[in-house]
């Protein structure tokens, strides 16, 4: 069985534009790009609107190629509405790239030219296709890739989330391996920087926010013409039902504990009467007994001292799971963090990015920054709601 066992998310204005249209969603084993159009008063709706959709999760994880679609669809749906009823954000819409991990499999749902890869054995791997003019042109045949990079229309799209009613969404399914690094990034990576270049900096570097890091600054020397979001996740494999760090005698939940067989107390037989000690002191099988009692009463307070570690750490990681705070990314933009504002010896975070938003917090005053980046703990819906408000205001 698979899952993520290290993750990286951030997203940059670039150095050409004012506002942040991109969007991203980080938690696993949910991930997604987005990259809005239509300006900054709708492309940072549209994106944000299509990365909502996907924070309820997967309905049926059973078939998730077909629950991302639904999503895409819903979000899509949403955009439409909102684009032909608002006209500040007529026209507005969306990239789409998410990627669900499964026990043995990824499944993608892409729409626009966003993209998503695979970083396997060193070897940089494509697992989505460009919905856009160039790339349609390359794949017909009349256009060659290095024509395609100065081509005066490589930025138009032919396929993206809101222009129309309905959309065609691509998804996929890609049997994945422990050790596999994927990234989702927006189109303002790739158009700085090669897939060369990118699969460079992978190799380079083996801490994926370090990695994660790289490419953003390498887009922005490259010139930084757009907004530029990298997500990534390196995978590993886990034995179902036996969690790293628990004993084997404690439950996954570490809610119950069994006495191993080693404790257990064998069957004495018929009871008989008690022996007089002899002058020497007790004799050899009394002796031999006695010390089998102390070996099960160790056993046995070991076994329940394990079962509260157990228990304790289950009630630790579920609280860890169940509380946000609001603070800023290494590029200070505003971030609703899942865990607690702590980090253990060892530089072991407990915390990790649950949704990074656009907006800068040196673009707040004094007095926003002290109350909303104060490290207050909050429930999910309390930190999403702060974070939507404080994009909202940025559009006004």
């Amino acid at each position: 069985m698979l899952r993520v066992a290290e993750q990286y998310a951030g997203t940059d204005t670039g150095r050409q534009r004012r506002a942040n249209e991109d969007s991203l969603l980080a938690r696993s084993p949910l991930f997604v790009v987005a990259d809005g159009m239509g300006g900054a008063q709708a492309g940072e709706v549209a994106s944000r609107i299509a990365v909502e959709s996907f924070q309820p999760g997967l309905r049926d994880a059973s078939e998730p190629e077909l629950a991302l679609a639904e999503l895409a669809q819903a979000a899509n749906a949403r955009i439409h509405e909102l684009s032909h009823s608002n006209a500040e954000q007529a026209g507005m819409g969306t990239t789409l790239t998410a990627v669900y991990v499964g026990e043995e499999e990824i499944a993608i749902a892409h729409v626009g030219d966003s993209r998503a890869y695979c970083m396997r054995d060193g070897e940089l791997l494509r697992l989505t296709d460009d919905h856009s003019l160039v790339d349609e042109l390359m794949r017909q045949g009349r256009l060659t890739p290095e024509e395609a990079v100065e081509h005066p229309q490589r930025s138009v799209i032919t396929r993206a989330l809101g222009p129309e009613g309905t959309v065609e969404v691509d998804t996929r399914s890609f049997r994945a391996r422990a050790g596999d690094v994927y990234l989702l990034c927006s189109d303002g990576l790739t158009t700085m920087i090669s897939e060369e270049q990118i699969a460079a900096v992978l190799r380079a570097r083996t801490r994926l926010h370090d990695a994660g890091e790289a490419l953003i600054a390498a887009a922005n020397e490259a010139g930084g013409r757009d907004n530029v979001t990298v997500l990534l996740l390196r995978l590993e494999e886990v034995v179902a039902g036996k969690p790293s760090g628990l004993p084997e005698h404690v439950t996954a939940t570490g809610m119950a504990a069994v006495v191993p067989p080693q404790s257990r107390v064998p069957s004495q037989g018929p009871v008989r009467p008690p022996r007089r000690p002899r002058p020497g002191g007790e004799p050899p099988i009394a002796a031999a007994h006695g010390s089998r009692r102390r070996r099960l009463r160790r056993a046995g307070a070991l076994a329940v001292t394990l079962a509260i570690v157990g228990i304790l750490g289950a009630g630790a990681y579920l609280a860890l799971q169940s509380v946000y705070f609001v603070g800023t990314n290494g590029r200070g933009l505003v971030t609703l963090f899942r865990g607690v504002p702590y980090r253990l010896p060892g530089d072991l975070e407990l915390y990790s990015s649950d949704y990074v938003s656009g907006v800068s917090a040196s673009t707040l005053s004094p007095q926003r920054r002290h109350t909303l980046l104060d490290h207050s703990l909050r429930s999910e819906g309390d930190g999403a709601s702060l974070i939507r408000s404080l994009e909202l205001d940025q559009l006004e």
